[in-house]
């Protein structure tokens, strides 16, 4: 059972939290401009391109975008660029610092978007040729085994990027917090990816179809 039939949340429901999500990103930015802070401008005007990204998808790719699909990879860059705000006019000036949990909640679910889309291309090409099987339990052991490698390549563009701000003087907008955090995010980021490979089947299948009709356009 999707989760919503469980909560009994519909499309249009989606669509709000989602339109809601992005008007918070624009403020979050100005939050940015006011402060003067670099990172947070940086990792709000990423997170707005990738929330423009998706209806880019839809209408120019044809890939078909489930609301509920559209709010997860919303709230992934949401998520992410709210813990670089905190909330304005109080101490929590970043949950990142803050609240202990915050950098592997964002961590597991940038990685479960991660997953999806590592997934979503796998099982396409799965269906679409004769000469690629990937069984189930490959695929789960794949889609773990690219999303730690995604990760990783993550951590050391984190900490290259502190590196060169320290160097510089500048401010960095990224920030990394030693190496126990490390390890952790790396495993937060495999529980995201548990959770695609275990559950993907049930809320991907409309992207993986139209992958797989591009497949064969393009090879026909």
């Amino acid at each position: 059972m999707k989760l919503r039939e469980r909560f009994g949340v519909d499309d249009r429901q989606f669509r709000q939290l989602t339109h809601l999500m992005e008007f918070a990103l624009v403020g979050m930015f100005f939050v940015g401009l006011e402060r003067g802070h670099t990172g947070i401008l940086v990792n709000t005007a990423v997170a707005l391109a990738v929330t423009q990204l998706v209806p880019v998808l839809e209408r120019d790719v044809g890939i078909p975008m489930d609301p509920a699909l559209t709010l997860w990879i919303t709230a992934a860059v949401f998520l992410h660029s709210l813990g670089t705000v905190g909330i304005p006019g109080t101490d929590l000036d970043s949950f990142y610092r803050q609240v202990w949990w915050w950098d592997h909640m964002t961590h597991a679910l940038s990685a479960s978007v991660v997953a999806a889309a590592g997934y979503a291309t796998a099982r396409a090409v799965d269906l679409h040729s004769r000469d690629v099987v990937l069984p189930p339990r490959f695929m789960f052991v794949f889609i773990l085994l690219l999303t730690i490698a995604f990760g990783v390549f993550w951590e050391v563009v984190e900490f290259s990027i502190a590196e060169v701000a320290a160097l510089t003087g500048s401010t960095s907008v990224l920030t990394q917090y030693g190496l126990e955090d490390t390890l952790l995010d790396l495993v937060f980021n495999t529980i995201g990816a548990a959770v695609v490979a275990t559950w993907g089947t049930a809320y991907l299948s409309g992207v993986v179809g139209a992958l797989r009709e591009r497949l064969e356009r393009r090879a026909g």
